[in-house]
């Protein structure tokens, strides 16, 4: 949806994920229709004990900057804790994940709005059993555009707080997604990202019981004109036998999977109450890549777990060159109060920033790898600007001539610069 707005809309700050950066574009739509005009929404993280800390330092920042405005606080932090953000002086209002979605909720924080207004409104995440990831089209730049199909989780990984804040797994129904995205391609949009908070339970709430797999076969098929979909992370030990063949036989997928692994130690991964195994890990992208030999992946990898060893710690090392990962995202473990990991025999400060700091140093390397041997192939670019755009495989690209924003490109890579490539 598109709106006009007739009065001043409230400054947003979003903390933490890509889900909170979507949603945060709905509220926009959502405060502009209700009129809320002199105000400051800071959407929270909840991910680490560090994210809060942020959330809290960003709030009072945001008061001194803002004297006269209401500040209003929403996002994972505040649906977990709303009473110790409540209790700060710089705010005004809190309201939990689902009320923010809810067009009611801006309207009653809105100046004119003559009825009672409770200062925190956050109710029971795990009483919701709806997504509002339809309310909004094509959040991203104007050549790629993230779909919300799902939020909430319901799995309980030991170091995760999430599920408290964003509730149990809900899907957006197919049919709705299907729309949205014949939506966006009818605006130009080449490439759409399907995304969510555990992307590989969609469906499981819905009629039938359908799996992430059929929705993007279904995507594929109803929507000819996408040029490419893309998958955010997903969970491998859930991955079913459609988006296996999708994988194998459908161009229009993109060669990128970003993949939930948190660690590469078997002992570790029960103690973060994972549901696979390293050699799941290692099968998954085996069979992956034999399907699809261009496929890239993506990790999350915890370091400095608790319990964990060094002999841990090498395992996830191992891990990086035996599933062949190239892009990692390096979480250095923090203790986040009311998870089961955090009651756990914690592993000492500086041995975790060593570990952190020793597997950055080897994705780099992966990364460098990967680079290196592009050199001199034609790759098909998606323009994110006249000056750069992403391989399939989600490399960043630099060009030598402007191109065309939001457009697919062909174009031979001549060089690498640090961890870009030159075309």
């Amino acid at each position: 949806m598109s709106v006009s707005p007739k009065f001043p809309v409230p400054k947003f700050t979003t903390l933490g994920c890509r889900l909170n950066a979507y949603e945060t574009e709905a509220m926009k739509e959502l405060a502009a229709q209700a009129g809320l005009g002199d105000a400051v929404v800071v959407n929270t993280c909840a991910v680490t004990a560090e994210a809060v800390r942020k959330a809290r330092q960003e709030i009072r920042r945001l008061r001194r900057e803002n004297p006269d405005a209401r500040v209003i606080v929403t996002g994972c932090a505040a649906q977990i804790d709303p009473k110790s953000f409540a209790a700060m002086d710089e705010v005004d209002a809190v309201i939990g994940n689902s009320e923010k979605m809810q067009p009611e909720t801006w309207t009653r924080l809105a100046p004119d709005f003559t009825g009672e207004t409770e200062r925190v409104v956050v109710d029971d995440i795990m009483s919701v059993t709806e997504t509002a990831g339809h309310l909004i089209d094509g959040f991203g730049t104007r050549s790629r555009a993230y779909v919300q199909v799902q939020s909430g989780c319901d799995h309980r990984c030991t170091f995760c707080i999430i599920p408290y804040g964003r509730g149990n797994s809900r899907s957006v129904p197919a049919g709705v997604v299907v729309d949205q995205i014949k939506r966006l391609v009818d605006r130009g949009y080449n490439e759409v990202v399907l995304t969510g908070v555990d992307l590989t339970s969609w469906g499981a709430d819905l009629p039938a019981a359908p799996r992430l797999g059929d929705l993007v076969m279904r995507i594929l098929k109803l929507v000819p004109d996408l040029a490419r979909l893309r998958i955010s992370s997903i969970d491998s030990i859930e991955v079913d036998d459609n988006l296996m063949q999708a994988i194998a036989t459908e161009p229009r997928l993109m060669p990128h999977l970003h993949l939930s692994l948190q660690h590469g130690d078997d002992l570790i991964l029960k103690r973060m109450k994972r549901r696979h195994l390293r050699d799941d890990a290692i099968r998954f992208a085996e069979e992956a890549r034999g399907l699809r030999p261009d496929m890239t992946f993506g990790a999350d990898i915890i370091a400095g777990f608790p319990t964990e060893t060094e002999a841990h710690f090498e395992n996830s090392l191992k891990l990086v060159e035996e599933c062949h990962l190239t892009w990692l995202h390096v979480f250095p473990y923090s203790p986040r109060p009311g998870t089961p990991a955090a009651r756990m025999p914690q592993v000492h400060g500086t041995a975790i920033r060593e570990r952190a700091a020793r597997l950055r140093a080897t994705g780099d390397a992966a990364v460098a790898r990967h680079l290196g041997a592009q050199q001199g192939l034609t790759h098909c670019i998606l323009t994110e600007n006249p000056h750069m755009g992403r391989t399939e495989q989600f490399a960043e690209v630099v060009f030598n001539e402007p191109q065309p924003e939001g457009k697919i490109v062909t174009a031979m890579i001549r060089g690498q610069s640090g961890n870009r490539l030159m075309a």
